[in-house]
């Protein structure tokens, strides 16, 4: 369907017009009206967070954050002396359990840091610095094996170690 534009000219005044009507535009006063805030289509069921409450949801998420960045480095150095004596794949994998382990045990804890969240939230005490522990974890595992065990490994390539 084809939309037509209204016509802004004004009418023509023919001489056998009988009305004879001066065509004299008035200006029309438009109060201002208040600059409105955009309304979301659909209104959300969680009520507003005041500001003192939302710095402290964003307070115990950084703990969380930091908690869970400070237990991957621990863990990971740790997982190299408590797994030493396995050897192979299985040190591989019980490592990789190890940390699973440590990590959903920081979730409880972060359960019992009691943060009011709200429900569209309530993902970010698990997801919050999931990557970062997984990948520190690994990081610090793997480093410190490689400097523990540095200078027992005969490859041939000389060592800058003593």
């Amino acid at each position: 369907m084809a939309k037509f534009k209204k016509k802004k000219s004004k009418p023509t005044l023919e001489s056998d017009d009988s009305k004879k009507e001066s065509v004299t535009e008035k200006p029309v006063d438009i109060p201002e009206t208040e600059k409105s805030e955009p309304v979301p289509e659909t209104p959300s069921t969680d009520p507003p967070i005041s500001e003192a409450a939302k710095s402290e949801k964003d307070r115990k998420l950084s703990k969380l954050f930091w908690m869970r960045i400070a237990l991957a480095i621990l863990a990971g150095t740790a997982a190299t002396f408590i797994f030493e004596d396995i050897e192979g794949e299985e040190r591989r994998w019980t490592s990789i359990a190890f940390m699973i382990i440590l990590f959903i045990g920081s979730i409880i804890v972060a359960k019992q840091m009691k943060m009011q969240l709200p429900s569209s939230d309530r993902k970010k005490i698990v997801t919050q610095a999931l990557g970062s522990y997984v990948f520190l974890y690994l990081f610090t595992w793997i480093l410190t094996n490689t400097i523990v065990n540095a200078g027992s490994v005969t490859s041939g390539i000389p060592s800058l170690l003593p």
